[in-house]
């Protein structure tokens, strides 16, 4: 996979009991990993713009596709995308690269995974960066059903878990249409419904808004996707209910150093309590929607680099 960008190639590393297809880049630079981790829908290709950036200020860059994502493994069983799987994952693939610990890059999903790795694998994590999704307080109802209390049965997160399968195969069935409707500024992405905006999405035949990226690189996504399908991805919404059991135990507070970055114009919220569980954070917010790193290339780069210089210096 290339572009005019030069995103590394794929290896293939087995790891915690499945393969995982991981981008590396800046060996040279050993001692200081950074591991780069994506969310929903998307595929390790989502760091392009970062990988190039990050090597250049010296940082051992390792973007893995996630268990069922791209060419990594899709298994069959659900409860395997539970939170203790996906953490296990990113704790073995250290392991793999001989490091101890790494500073930890999450996007939306990616970001809720590194949240929690954090929170299970304290030793593991030297610092968090997390893009559009904030810490999520744990609260004292599962959080599916606390979203179908506040959003009702078809949001999106609900329909997942509800009625499995259905989003799964229409998703399948249109997945570049899908893609090039999501994948644009400030879409809508609970409305209407609010909850079926996802199969809106893989059904409308006009998209709305700018792209946020080029034809070409959404063509990387759409192949990826309709090789692996949707279905690994949702599995990891499947999961929530069985992460907050999983995460009961764990000490709620990030003691490590973080750095939010909130898209303003994003439709998640920002969390007013993010200090309260994560004391150490820097939070900045960009002119631009969900999608940060592809919106806001750039801005993304200055905003990680200038933190990541800010900690090195002490």
């Amino acid at each position: 996979m290339r572009n005019i960008i030069d995103f590394p190639q794929p290896t293939l590393v087995s790891v915690n009991g499945v393969t995982l297809e991981v981008f590396e880049a800046g060996r040279e630079n050993q001692g200081k990993p950074i591991v780069l981790c994506h969310g929903w829908p998307e595929h390790a290709f989502s760091w392009r713009h970062q990988v190039p950036a990050l090597v250049a200020a010296g940082y051992h860059v390792i973007v893995p596709n996630q268990r069922g994502y791209g060419n990594s493994s899709r298994p069959d069983d659900v409860t395997d995308y539970d939170i203790a799987h996906l953490t296990g994952d990113l704790v073995a693939l250290l392991d793999h690269y001989g490091y101890k610990d790494a500073t930890f890059v999450g996007h939306d999903w990616g970001a809720m995974v590194v949240w929690w790795l954090t929170l299970l694998h304290p030793g593991r994590v030297n610092a968090v960066i997390n893009l559009s999704m904030p810490y999520q307080e744990r609260g004292d109802m599962p959080w599916i059903a606390f979203l179908e209390l506040i959003f009702g049965a078809d949001y999106y997160f609900v329909h997942f878990n509800r009625q499995p399968g259905v989003a799964d195969a229409i998703l399948d069935a249109n997945a570049a249409r899908f893609l090039r409707n999501l994948y644009r500024k400030n879409v809508p992405l609970t409305e209407p419904g609010p909850g079926m905006s996802m199969i809106n999405l893989a059904r409308a035949e006009t998209p709305l808004g700018e792209p946020v990226m080029s034809d070409s690189d959404l063509g990387v996504y759409v192949s990826a996707f309709e090789k692996s399908g949707f279905t690994g991805g949702i599995n990891w919404y499947r999961n929530l209910d069985r992460n907050w059991h999983l995460l009961a135990d764990a000490d709620p507070i990030i003691h490590q150093p973080a750095l939010m970055i909130y898209g303003d114009r994003d439709v998640i919220p920002k969390f007013e309590k993010l200090a309260d569980f994560v004391p150490n954070v820097d939070v900045i917010g960009l002119d631009c929607g969900h999608w940060i790193q592809e919106e806001k290339p750039e801005e993304t780069n200055e905003a990680i680099l200038n933190w990541l210089a800010r900690q090195s210096a002490g």
